[in-house]
């Protein structure tokens, strides 16, 4: 493999990524064709086949799985030597690739503009996926920083808490829990559930929370999708439990409400995490200070006039 060339490597790596020549195209910016002709270089160099190419479906041979572990490695350092250079160098310029959980788009993309109008030098590439796909994309160093609640334990991070994280139940207006002045958790006994997925910090913690009061849920449907998830609350299919901060424009407009659930809200922490194998360049450690410094007044900002820790929380009847 002495004559590949890490343009081979990051198609091949994006290839893998994908299981599709033509998604890989288009993350990379090229046509399909120029994919393929880099596989087929890097292929020659390595002497066997990196993919099986069965009909529509392609998959890593047992040489591509051994390779990519590598390739993975090489790009990685590769990363930290332009973050170094670019941390001698002392310029807040170059790229940026934050993840976050699929909870934190109703805030983060406002932070970042913010971000950016300070740091306009600064590329940004944003990454979404649940709590599990997140710790992934932080073990192949994927993301350079992540925005996420609870931090990955398997491995070693930073893990740093900039703002509160209530996470309430939620039904219809006229649903009939609504009537009561409080709920106990065995109140909820038999309710039906919309529920966000296996390997989302949302779900963990309604899991968690049942747990301990020895209750056990009754689950009418999973989303991976907290839009989904309100829309089948407002549409009478149950009752579910998010995070407050995906609630705004309904509360607001009365499209749904809080259930005065005894214990709740769950209060989390949203976390600003990074490995600490990896050296952070100028413009992560930028962002990083941005959102430690700003995080938690701006959602205070957003959302204080729904909950406060000093006055619990309104159901929205107000």
């Amino acid at each position: 493999m002495k004559n590949a060339t890490f343009r081979q490597l990051r198609v091949f790596n994006e290839v893998a990524k994908h299981l599709s020549f033509s998604k890989a195209a288009e993350a990379l910016h090229l046509t399909p064709p120029a994919v393929t002709m880099q596989i087929k270089e890097l292929e020659g160099h390595v002497g066997l086949p990196l993919f099986d190419r069965g009909g529509r479906k392609i998959s890593l041979t047992t040489t591509g799985e051994y390779v990519l572990v590598y390739v993975r490695k090489i790009l990685a350092t590769l990363k930290d030597a332009e973050d170094a250079t670019a941390r001698l160098q002392k310029l807040e310029m170059g790229s940026l690739t934050i993840g976050m959980v699929s909870t934190a788009t109703y805030f983060l993309p406002h932070l970042l503009a913010e971000f950016k109008r300070e740091h306009a030098g600064i590329d940004v590439k944003l990454v979404v996926g649940n709590r599990r796909q997140l710790v992934r994309m932080l073990e192949l160093s994927e993301v350079d920083i992540a925005i996420m609640g609870r931090p990955p334990e398997q491995m070693a991070t930073r893990a740093e808490p900039f703002a509160a994280h209530p996470h309430v139940f939620i039904a219809a207006p006229d649903h009939p829990l609504m009537a009561m002045e409080e709920v106990t958790v065995a109140g909820l006994l038999g309710a039906p559930f919309v529920m966000r997925e296996q390997g989302s910090g949302t779900r963990a913690a309604l899991e968690e929370f049942f747990q301990r009061q020895h209750v056990e849920l009754s689950v009418a449907m999973e989303a991976d999708s907290n839009e989904i998830i309100k829309q089948a609350v407002m549409a009478g299919m149950g009752i579910s439990f998010l995070s407050l901060h995906t609630l705004g424009l309904e509360l607001d407009n009365g499209l749904l409400r809080m259930i005065p659930v005894e214990g709740a809200p769950v209060v989390r922490r949203w976390n600003c995490v990074h490995t600490l194998a990896k050296m952070l360049s100028p413009a992560a450690e930028s962002f990083r200070y941005f959102v430690l410094e700003r995080g938690e007044g701006f959602l205070a900002t957003q959302f204080l006039r729904h909950w406060n820790p000093m006055r619990g929380l309104s159901t929205g009847a107000d």
